[in-house]
C-alpha cells in the first residue's frame, strides 16, 4: 500500500484553494433563489465558471452539470499523485449506470437518457459492454455485481435486492480505493458515508416494520458502526448506537421517526448529508494535503445537487422558501 505524503499535494492544494473562490456559496445560492428571472439566476453560475445556457431547460441543465463534472474529474485526475483519490468519487456513477441498465434490460426499455457520465468509464462504454454481454474490461467487483444483479431480476427477485447487490459492491470498491491511497482522511470519509447510508436504511426498515433478517440483507459492511450492532438495535436504540459520533443528531432525529406515520424523513435526510459535509469541511483547515482535494470534490458534488435543486424548483414554480428548505449545508 502506497502512503500519501501531504507534501506531494503542495501544488494541487494551492490550485484547489484558488478554485474554491468560484464555488457556489450560500450567498450565491441566495442570489439564485431571489433572482427576478431565470437568466439572472444563470448569470450567477456563469460567474462560477459554468457554461452559459441560452435558456433554462431540464435537458440543458443536465448537460451543463454533466460537462462540468467530467471536466473536473479529468483535470484533477491528471494532477493528483494517486488517481484513486478521484476515483473514490467517480465509482458511484459507474454503479448508477449499472443499476439503470440492469433494470432497463429486465423491463425491456431503453436506458440512454438516464445514464450519467463522470465515472471511471463513460456511460457509452458501459452501455456498449452491457449490450455485448462482455464486462471483461471492468473491475472484478463491478463485473460480479452486475452478473449477480441480473440473476436476481431474471429469477423474478425484488428489484430492490438487485440494487442492494450493486450498492454493496459500490461501497466496497470505494473503501478499497480509499484504503489503497493510504489516506486516513479519505478512509474516514468512506466509513462515514457507509454509516450514513446504513442509518437511513435502519430508519426506513423500522418504519416498515422490517426485522433483523431484512436489515442484514441491506446494511453495508465497512462503516464505523458494525452491521451486527445495527441488526441487534432497532428503532429508538439507533440514538444510542450513534451517540457521540458525527451522526448523533441525525440518529436521534431518525429514531423519533421510526414509528409508522411519525412524519416526513426530509429533515432527517438533510441532517445525514450535513454530517458528512461537516466532516469534509475539516479539509479547509489543513494547509495542504489530499484532504484539500477530497473536500473540494465533495464540495462540487453538493454544489451540483444545490444547483439542480434551485433551478429545477424555479422551473417548477416553487416558492423560494420551499426550495431553501431542501438545500444542504454548503462547503463555503
Amino acid at each position: 500500500m502506497s502512503k500519501i505524503k501531504d507534501t506531494d499535494y503542495l501544488t494541487i492544494s494551492a490550485r484547489i484553494r484558488a478554485m474554491e473562490n468560484r464555488l457556489v456559496t450560500r450567498e450565491r445560492m441566495e442570489r439564485m433563489l431571489e433572482a427576478r428571472s431565470d437568466d439572472e439566476a444563470l448569470k450567477v453560475l456563469a460567474e462560477c465558471g459554468y457554461e452559459e445556457l441560452p435558456a433554462l431547460t431540464n435537458r440543458g441543465l443536465d448537460e451543463m452539470l454533466s460537462k462540468a463534472r467530467q471536466a473536473l474529474y479529468r483535470e484533477l485526475k491528471g494532477a493528483v499523485p494517486d488517481r484513486r483519490l478521484v476515483e473514490v468519487f467517480q465509482i458511484k456513477y459507474d454503479y448508477h449506470n449499472a443499476k439503470t441498465l440492469v433494470k432497463a434490460a429486465a423491463l425491456g426499455i431503453e436506458a440512454d437518457r438516464l445514464l450519467m457520465d463522470g465515472g471511471r468509464w463513460s456511460a457509452a462504454q458501459i452501455h456498449e459492454a452491457f449490450q455485448r454481454d462482455s464486462l471483461r474490461d471492468f473491475t472484478d467487483p463491478f463485473r460480479r455485481a452486475v452478473v449477480q444483479a441480473k440473476e436476481v431480476l431474471s429469477a423474478g427477485g425484488d428489484p430492490q435486492l438487485a440494487d442492494f447487490v450493486l450498492d454493496a459492491a459500490c461501497y466496497e470498491e470505494m473503501r478499497a480505493a480509499a484504503e489503497g491511497t493510504g489516506s486516513a482522511f479519505l478512509q474516514g470519509y468512506v466509513r462515514l458515508l457507509i454509516d450514513a447510508t446504513n442509518l437511513r436504511s435502519a430508519v426506513r426498515a423500522a418504519r416498515m416494520g422490517k426485522g433483523s433478517e431484512f436489515l442484514s440483507q441491506v446494511l453495508l459492511p465497512g462503516g464505523n458502526v458494525e452491521v451486527r450492532t445495527l441488526t441487534d438495535r432497532r428503532g429508538g436504540d439507533l440514538a444510542t448506537v450513534f451517540r457521540g459520533g458525527p451522526l448523533s443528531e441525525a440518529a436521534a432525529a431518525g429514531a423519533a421517526l421510526t414509528a409508522p406515520g411519525s412524519g416526513e424523513l426530509t429533515g432527517f435526510e438533510r441532517m445525514c448529508d450535513d454530517a458528512v459535509m461537516a466532516y469534509l469541511t475539516q479539509a479547509r483547515r489543513i494547509p495542504f494535503g489530499e484532504q484539500a482535494v477530497a473536500g473540494y470534490l465533495y464540495a462540487r458534488e453538493t454544489e451540483a445537487t444545490a444547483i439542480r435543486t434551485i433551478l429545477s424548483g424555479r422551473m417548477a414554480g416553487l416558492d423560494a422558501d420551499i426550495i431553501r428548505e431542501r438545500l444542504r449545508e454548503a462547503y463555503v
